[in-house]
């Protein structure tokens, strides 16, 4: 098998695009992939300053390397959940400190042990959550936080098109309107909430894993243990059934959404009464001043991380 491009020899064949490639010309096929997605989603500008998630994966640490190779301005961020299972969070952040340091890239570090003094599965037991319910909104506020600190005007994630056809396959299947309506690789600033783009949607799972093991990039080789057992796979496993019987499906299927999104996104006047009666206008959290639409003014963050605040701030009122 020979390189469509210089004859070397390959190390990859993508079947969706019908070529096969060597080291060198994968490399630049993956770069420019990941700059025609940005610019095909108006995702950001080269004077933009991007906060880079870094999971200590292979998709994060390789949309960080990709990005500071097509020359963006560039910080990270991890987020240490404190999972102990097989030192998974220990690993993921050594890993993705490591290569941000190979990088020369700022790397900020947000450990939940060391902010509350227990990590994401001890919270959920004691909250009698899943840990995935509470990770996710654990997440979501911590990255805004990092680009608050960074002063980062987008912040950057690495899901992929496995992860976005999964995502759309799983809403498709249970009819879920809302999440339809907001599948979009890019959600716009609002609400004092910094910009939120997805630069890999136009590669793969195993495009990227090929990325980084061409990059020489040491990422951690298994999924969290939350995900095992999870849906979300198994709706990757049936689309990649899909896609080995006709090649370029899943972008297909992915594209075709997002040009198609704004069907989603029509709402009933019975929705909008509905949507009107039920949003309440944005006001800082009285505890950390975050944006939060909670009525009582502090954000469902600071009411599961810091109960003590909670009561402190209602004994006063």
């Amino acid at each position: 098998m020979k390189c469509r491009i210089c004859g070397k020899p390959a190390v990859i064949k993508l079947r969706a695009h019908n070529i096969a490639l060597c080291p060198e010309h994968f490399v630049e096929f993956v770069q420019k992939q990941t700059a025609k997605a940005i610019k095909h989603y108006k995702m950001f500008e080269k004077e933009d300053h991007i906060a880079v998630a870094v999971s200590g994966g292979k998709d994060s640490l390789a949309l960080l390397d990709i990005l500071t190779e097509l020359g963006y301005k560039v910080s990270a961020f991890y987020i240490d959940l404190g999972i102990k299972h097989m030192d998974y969070s220990k690993t993921s952040k050594e890993k993705a400190q490591a290569f941000c340091e190979k990088k020369g890239v700022k790397c900020l570090v947000y450990s939940l042990p060391e902010m509350f003094g227990m990590g994401i599965d001890e919270a959920a037991r004691k909250s009698r959550r899943t840990p995935c319910s509470l990770c996710g909104m654990t997440k979501r506020y911590l990255m805004n936080v990092a680009a608050r600190d960074l002063e980062a005007d987008v912040i950057a994630t690495g899901h992929n098109l496995d992860d976005q056809a999964a995502a759309l396959f799983a809403n498709l299947m249970r009819w879920d309107v809302s999440y339809l309506a907001k599948g979009y690789p890019v959600l716009p600033a609002e609400h004092g909430f910094p910009k939120k783009v997805k630069p890999l949607v136009f590669l793969t799972e195993r495009e990227i894993a090929a990325y980084a093991i061409v990059r020489g990039i040491d990422y951690v080789r298994y999924e969290c243990p939350h995900s095992e057992g999870a849906r979300f796979l198994v709706y990757k496993e049936h689309l990649n059934a899909i896609e080995n019987m006709s090649p370029g499906t899943k972008r297909r299927f992915y594209q075709g959404y997002t040009e198609n999104i704004w069907r989603f996104q029509i709402e009933s006047p019975d929705q909008c009464e509905k949507k009107d009666e039920e949003e309440s206008p944005m006001k800082p959290c009285k505890i950390c001043g975050m944006p939060t639409a909670a009525e009582d003014g502090i954000c469902s963050f600071c009411r599961f991380w810091r109960p003590d605040e909670v009561k402190k701030i209602k004994g006063q009122e």
